[in-house]
């Protein structure tokens, strides 16, 4: 059985291959996440992951627990990286370590898969993702507090139409695992035409 910091890592070396391939004029432009270049979330990625846990800890007790301050603190540190650099430093740090190892790499894991695809939805750059990464990512979203995936889906039953996974109870919303993790984890919006059943009209 593959260990999630092996699934992680092979996530993180082929976000890197996806970094390497970009043109300037793709890394300039808008991705999924609202106000950020596809150059800024390869910046967040490498920032957040790259930070140790007790540098992670100091840096949200000095932000007051505000993720927005601490992700642009990230942005900040890493802007005079160039597009090259910061390709590099995703595929070196490919194994999980530091806030990344947390709950045994699922942080890392969750933090590329995620943010990969809003680099490549935008720029219609589709992929076949992996189910046994997807998998891990469902299960973790609905667990990680700070993720907060069951409060958004708080009400609903999810069922994946493309693997054996399904989770909650009440009005079904049916899709494909990298739908449903994108409703969990703040992008319903994106993904509500993916998305079916009468339980979608209650995703938060």
């Amino acid at each position: 059985m593959t260990s999630v910091r092996t699934l992680a890592r092979l996530e993180r070396l082929e976000f890197a291959e996806l970094l390497d391939g970009l043109s300037p004029t793709q890394w300039a432009a808008p991705s999924g996440c609202a106000g950020w270049t596809v150059r800024d979330v390869a910046a967040h990625t490498v920032a957040y992951l790259g930070q140790s846990r007790i540098t992670l800890t100091l840096n949200m007790i000095r932000h007051h627990g505000n993720v927005d301050g601490l992700n642009a603190e990230g942005l900040r540190r890493h802007a005079a990286l160039d597009r090259f650099e910061l390709a590099a430093l995703m595929r070196d740090g490919s194994t999980p370590a530091g806030a990344g190892a947390l709950y045994g790499g699922r942080v890392a894991l969750i933090e590329c898969l995620i943010h990969q695809q809003d680099i490549r939805r935008p720029l219609g750059l589709p992929r076949r993702l992996d189910p046994r990464r997807v998998r891990v990512c469902l299960d973790y979203a609905r667990l990680s507090p700070v993720i907060g995936g069951r409060r958004r889906t708080r009400g609903v039953r999810l069922v994946a139409t493309d693997m054996a996974w399904s989770a909650g109870a009440g009005p079904e919303v049916a899709g494909r695992g990298e739908a449903l993790l994108s409703a969990m984890t703040g992008r319903a919006a994106d993904v509500s035409g993916e998305l079916s059943g009468d339980g979608v009209a209650l995703l938060r």
